[in-house]
């Protein structure tokens, strides 16, 4: 089965003129060209494109995306990475709606509102008790302390800078970066300033055991699915460890 360019930009959202363009530059060929000149794509060529828009959607570039591809040996494995991180974010965005959808109901029909039911999907005390065990009560008091101490708009921009952080660790991995190269050294020197700018934490603390700090971190990363998600799985994690590693190594 095959689809004209046409479709295929009916599809996507995109138009014929990028795709000719994906084209141009060898990153979307087209299964076969017709007498007319015009291109057709077979399911391989959309599986392809797919992984494309989704790389592109993690900021990626077009010669970088390139390289990703070039690099992959199974785009099933691969969207499998992707699949873990969307399912994540699915999940948290659809606690945030329902508990808009509720308090937009409340609003509207005068009922008093359910403070418990109106942050979900918001809650950063979430991991509470794990933190506490972790790290002490202390820690996660000042911790919390600081976050409410936010503005909407100061959390707003903090979610954005820790989101394009797991970002560019996902997107770095996937395009096959050495741990130890520059560009990974310089998401993990990004990544210990993040760390070192929470109240409360090790890293913060001055004298703390910065190293130790980042490098239980770092294994955790690898460890525990939850956080793993967060850069695209497994191997994902595995690629922040070992740069996380090199960089504490170096620097800490």
């Amino acid at each position: 089965m095959e689809w004209s360019i046409q479709q295929i930009a009916r599809l996507t959202g995109t138009t014929s003129r990028t795709l000719r363009h994906y084209d141009d530059i060898g990153l979307l060929p087209p299964s076969r060209v017709g007498h007319n000149g015009y291109r057709y794509y077979d399911e391989s060529a959309l599986v392809r494109l797919q992984r494309i828009l989704l790389l592109r959607e993690l900021g990626l570039g077009l010669p970088q995306i390139g390289d990703v591809l070039a690099r992959e040996t199974s785009p099933a494995r691969a969207l499998e990475t992707h699949l873990a991180w969307l399912e994540e974010e699915k999940g948290r965005l659809e606690r945030q709606i329902r508990a808009v959808t509720s308090t937009i109901g409340s609003l509207k029909e005068g009922k008093e509102l359910m403070a418990e039911n109106m942050f979900d999907g918001f809650d950063h005390t979430q991991y509470k008790d794990e933190v506490e065990q972790r790290w002490g009560r202390d820690a996660y008091a000042r911790g919390d302390a600081w976050w409410r101490g936010m503005s909407d708009a100061e959390r707003s921009a903090w979610g954005e800078r820790t989101s394009q952080l797991a970002r560019d660790w996902t997107a770095a991995a996937e395009a096959g970066v050495d741990p130890a190269s520059d560009d990974a050294q310089a998401l993990a020197q990004r990544h210990v300033e993040w760390l070192t700018g929470i109240p409360g934490t090790p890293a913060a603390v001055p004298g703390g055991d910065v190293k130790a700090y980042v490098l239980g971190l770092a294994e955790m990363y690898v460890a525990d699915d939850r956080f793993a998600a967060n850069y695209g799985g497994t191997a994902g994690a595995t690629f922040v460890r070992d740069a996380l590693t090199v960089y504490a190594d170096a620097h800490l």
